[in-house]
This record gives structure tokens, C-alpha cells and sequence, in this order.
């Protein structure tokens, strides 16, 4: 695809209604369909709601696999070897998937390499491997002297292919679109936390553990008591075979979202190069009033782009790593320290509900007509507070603050709902600025958020497992 021009100076051709009967409710419809475009962000004439939706069921298969990973954490360390070490090894895991990024970028030296197949079959690997851990989740190998989650760990990795590349594939691939769909593509990215959280919270977690005596009731024997938790309305199985199914359907919704002609020319006016390198041209229809037709020789003029300064894009850069080293690396291998103490059910709501604050950051840029700098400065500030008390909490386990009481169990919830809430929004933020210098941009920022997520893992999994800086709470 190198050096093809894809050129769209002319506005999409919609149906028109016939029935003179019918203008009532053909004015009615239309101003109905502007309204909605209208929040969508956009112009009738701008977008089309077949490539949102195409666009948004792309997006939910990128992280959707290991999303369903995290919110099935409250279940599967309650049967893992590894107990409440579990997030830390699998953080670290997902981050060695940032081996995917590596080699696509040196395959781009090879003529042959085409984006499209790659994410085809990248999706692809993601539905077999969910179909995989629903049948291997619970099986252990015995490694370096105790039994281990292998299996699982194997699985795992190969969701993490999916979505680390997906940061310096799936993204710059919307590049080629208008901008208007980048939005709606980070919505379905959101919605692969979304949609493993309603099926979780419909799954349930049983409730909270507690001890049950099974024998020492006489004078001789010591009693001893077992750690019982309720099951959960349905297993962990059949949660992977549903987002096995899912993960299959953005496979094609990304095939249909490549070949058909609708969607094509919905192309911002672009020249596409060799691993996703556009140079997007002055007149492009993203600035033009929408109206010059196929053969109007001198479309409207394009309002002049405002570029950052280096100092500015190299600090959002920053920012966005330093996003992701807490939100996606360092906080979920600690999660479980810092929730667990309250219950199971504080630890599922805590994981669902801040995977659901995801796409709900990204669904509130929606209404928000611009992003400047003060603003993600001013979130990034009240991100602290929250940040300071999660981490408050995972450092005090096993006796954090207002333990056994309802309003305990209220804030941690609430506070790793707007945490990650915020993370969302501060990295969608930071990426719809920087979309504006060009299709590489979004793969420098993709760079930036694993390489921030990889010392995050990196980091947590050190103070996890080889100091003593987070304790297990027992109930018995």
C-alpha cells in the first residue's frame, strides 16, 4: 500500500426520501440523524454510523482478552498456587507481549508485511487463546519446585500479543480514517473492559469468604477451620467461551471494516505508506466545510493546523507513560492487596466497576469539543489523591483503614473506579492532541504507553513477590 493516495473531497451519498406524504417525517428523521451525529462529533455529512459500529466492535477485540483476564482475577486467585501473587506474575506476562510491538516493527524492513493480514490474524490468535484458558484455566505444572499456573500463563501471553500490538497496529491503522472515527474506535478499545465487566458482574463472585470449622471438635484434636467462599452463579469456563465468541466477532467486523467500499470512503485525504506512515495533505475534508464535489477542482481551503512545540509534545508523551506505569502496570498487581482485606465482593465490584469506567472516560469525550494542555494538567493533579489512597491501602493490608466497615468498603470501591476513570480519559486526552501531527504520533504513543506499562510490571512484581511490602490477609 505504499505511496497510495487516498483522496475524499466529496460528502457521502445518503438516501433520499420519494414520499412527498411522508416530509413530516423525513424532517423529523433528519433532524433525529444530525442530532446524533451531532454527538458523535461530527457532521451528517462527515461520518457514518456503519464504520462507528464496525469501528467500535474493532476496537473492543484489542484488549478485550486480557481484560477478561483481570476481572475474572477475584475467582482465579481463590484456586491459583500463586494465591493473592497471581496479578503480579500475570502484569509482568502481559508486558512480555510488548515482544509483539518489537517484531512488527522489525518486520517492517520486509517488503511483504500487510497490516491488515496482521490484524486478522492477530484477532484471530486472541479467540483461540480465550477458547484455550476456558478449558486450562485451573491446570498446574510443576516448576522449580511447586506447582504453577503454566497453562494459563501460556494463554495469557498470547492475549497479551493481541492487545500490546494492538497499541502500534490497531490504533494507527484508524489513522487512514477521518479523526472523527479515531474517537469512536478508542470507544470500542473502552468497551473491551465494559463488556467483561457486565458479564462478570452478572457471573457474580458468591461473597465473601468465611471460616467454616470441619474437625477438632473433641478434647484431644485442635480444631481446624477452611476458608469457604459461595460459588458464583456461573464458572469461570463458560466466561472465557463467551469472550472467545466476542474476540470473533471483531475479527470480522475488522474484515469488513478493511474491504468494504462504504467504509473506504469514509479515508481522510491521506497518502499511506509502508507500516502505517500517512502524510495527511493541507485541503484534507477534516477542516473543509464537507460541501466540494467529485469533480470541483478547488475544494475549500483547509483552516491552518496548530502543531505543538517539542517541549509539549515530549511531555505528553511523558505523561502518557507515566498513565500507564500506574494504571496499567504497577496498581493492577496490587489491586488485590489493596482490596481483598474488604471481601470479595469489594475486590469484584472494585475490578468491574473501574474495567466499566473505561469506556465511560471515553464516551465523556463525546462532549467535550477540545483538549488543552491545563486541562490534562489539572486531571493528572487530582489523579494524586486517588492514586495516594489505593496505594495507602495495599501497603496497610492486612489491616487497612476502616476495615470491616461499610464505608471502607464504599471508598476503596469508589477509588479505583474514578483511578482508572481517570487514567482512561488523561491517556484518551493525551491521544486525540497528538493525532493531529500525524499517523506516526499515534505509534510513538503507543510506544510510550507500554514501554510506561512494562516498568510498572516490572517494578510491582519485584515489591510483590521479593519484599515483604504487601501482606496477605487470612481469614482464618
Amino acid at each position: 500500500m505504499s505511496g497510495r493516495r487516498w483522496r475524499l473531497s466529496y460528502p457521502c451519498v445518503r438516501p433520499s426520501f420519494r414520499v412527498v406524504t411522508g416530509k413530516a417525517t423525513q424532517e423529523s428523521s433528519s433532524a433525529m440523524r444530525k442530532k446524533l451525529y451531532s454527538l458523535c462529533g461530527g457532521r451528517d455529512a462527515e461520518r457514518r454510523l456503519v464504520v462507528d459500529l464496525l469501528a467500535i466492535l474493532f476496537g473492543v477485540g484489542s484488549w478485550l482478552g486480557i481484560n477478561s483476564v483481570y476481572v475474572q482475577l477475584p475467582l482465579l486467585v481463590g484456586s491459583a498456587p500463586e494465591g493473592w501473587n497471581l496479578p503480579s506474575y500475570l502484569v509482568v506476562i502481559i508486558q512480555i507481549g510488548n515482544i509483539g510491538p518489537l517484531l512488527y516493527t522489525s518486520a517492517l524492513r520486509l517488503k511483504f508485511v500487510h497490516d491488515p493480514y496482521l490484524i486478522v490474524a492477530l484477532l484471530a490468535l486472541g479467540s483461540c487463546a480465550a477458547m484455550a484458558t476456558a478449558f486450562i484455566y485451573d491446570r498446574t505444572v510443576y516448576v522449580f519446585g511447586a506447582d504453577r499456573s503454566v497453562p494459563l500463563f501460556i494463554t495469557v501471553f498470547a492475549l497479551s500479543l493481541v492487545g500490546c500490538t494492538s497499541s502500534v497496529l490497531f490504533m494507527p491503522y484508524m489513522g487512514r480514517f477521518n479523526d472523527a472515527y479515531l474517537i469512536t474506535y478508542l470507544i470500542g478499545e473502552g468497551f473491551s473492559g465494559f463488556v467483561p465487566s457486565i458479564v462478570a458482574l452478572i457471573q457474580g463472585v458468591g461473597g465473601n469468604g468465611e471460616c467454616r470449622l470441619v474437625n477438632g471438635t473433641g478434647v484431644e484434636e485442635p480444631p481446624q477451620y477452611v476458608n469457604y467462599t459461595p460459588p458464583p452463579r456461573f464458572g469461570t469456563r463458560p466466561y472465557f467461551i463467551v469472550s472467545s465468541v466476542i474476540l470473533a466477532t471483531s475479527t470480522v467486523a475488522f474484515v469488513l471494516l478493511d474491504r468494504l467500499p462504504v467504509c473506504r470512503r469514509e479515508y481522510a485525504a491521506v497518502n499511506i505508506g509502508k507500516g502505517n506512515r500517512y502524510d495527511y495533505e493541507p485541503n484534507d475534508d477534516r477542516e473543509s466545510s464537507g460541501k466540494a464535489g467529485v469533480d470541483d477542482p478547488s475544494p475549500s481551503p483547509a483552516k491552518p493546523k496548530r502543531s505543538l512545540t517539542r517541549t509539549n509534545y515530549l511531555l505528553l508523551l511523558v505523561l502518557v507513560s507515566v498513565m500507564c506505569l500506574f494504571g496499567n502496570g504497577f496498581f493492577p498487581s496490587v489491586q488485590s492487596y489493596s482490596c481483598l482485606p474488604y471481601g470479595n465482593v469489594s475486590y469484584h465490584l472494585a475490578v468491574t466497576l473501574s474495567s466499566m469506567a473505561n469506556p465511560a472516560a471515553c464516551f465523556l469525550a463525546f462532549f467535550v469539543p477540545k483538549n488543552s494542555i491545563r486541562t490534562i494538567g489539572a486531571l493528572s493533579a487530582l489523579f494524586v489523591p486517588f492514586a495516594a489512597y489505593a496505594l495507602t491501602t495495599a501497603i496497610t493490608s492486612p489491616d487497612p483503614p476502616l476495615m470491616h466497615n461499610v464505608l471502607g468498603d464504599i471508598l476503596v470501591v469508589a477509588c479505583w473506579t474514578v483511578l482508572i476513570g481517570l487514567v482512561s480519559y488523561i491517556r484518551l486526552a493525551i491521544t486525540t492532541l497528538l493525532r493531529c501531527e500525524g499517523g506516526q504520533t499515534l505509534v510513538w504513543v503507543g510506544v510510550a504507553s507500554q514501554l510506561g506499562s512494562l516498568v510498572g510490571s516490572i517494578l510491582s512484581f519485584t515489591l510483590v513477590n521479593y519484599t515483604d511490602t504487601f501482606e496477605q490477609y487470612y481469614p482464618c
